[in-house]
């Protein structure tokens, strides 16, 4: 059997414990698992492309088999010019369900022979978005329950009261 190559697709700003939780349960599965960091974010972002990649980096570090990058254009090209045979998805709430089932038919629609695999959120991190720690910080709360260590500092800083 060859080896599958997975992405994990977004715009991670910043990169939360709901997306490291879908990585390291990603990685599990699959032999190589590449977290796709998206450059074109039509989202207002709060940290560049570079940082982004960084800190997500940094939250999984050790992690042998996956690899942090960036890309641009259609997920589905990208995932085929990499040989990827999957796109994992995280699903929280019963909204993401909806977004999620009509982009991965639309996916297929696209490109035939690349899976989308869904993975239910752990129960603590149902709740938890990238949009709602940006809102958290900028209103200065407390986010160390809600994304990596390494992603405090850099998030306060950027977005917490002065």
């Amino acid at each position: 059997m060859s080896a599958i190559t997975a992405i994990y697709p977004g715009t991670f700003d910043p990169v939360t414990n709901g997306h490291t939780d879908v990585v390291r349960r990603a990685a599990a599965i699959f032999e190589s698992l590449i977290v796709a960091v998206y450059e074109g974010s039509q989202k207002n972002v709060t940290f560049n492309v570079e940082d982004r990649i960084e800190m997500f980096r940094e939250a999984v570090a050790g992690a042998d088999n996956v690899e942090v990058t960036s890309f641009s254009g259609l997920t589905v090209n990208f995932a085929r010019s990499i040989g990827a045979k999957a796109i994992v998805r995280g699903l929280r709430i019963t909204s993401d369900y909806e977004y999620e089932s009509a982009m991965a038919l639309m996916n297929r629609h696209l490109v035939h022979d690349i899976e989308t695999v869904c993975l239910f959120s752990s129960i603590e991190n149902q709740y938890v978005s990238s949009s709602r720690v940006k809102e958290i910080a900028a209103l200065g709360g407390e986010i160390s329950s809600l994304v990596p260590k390494n992603v405090i500092e850099p998030t306060n800083a950027k977005l917490a009261p002065s």
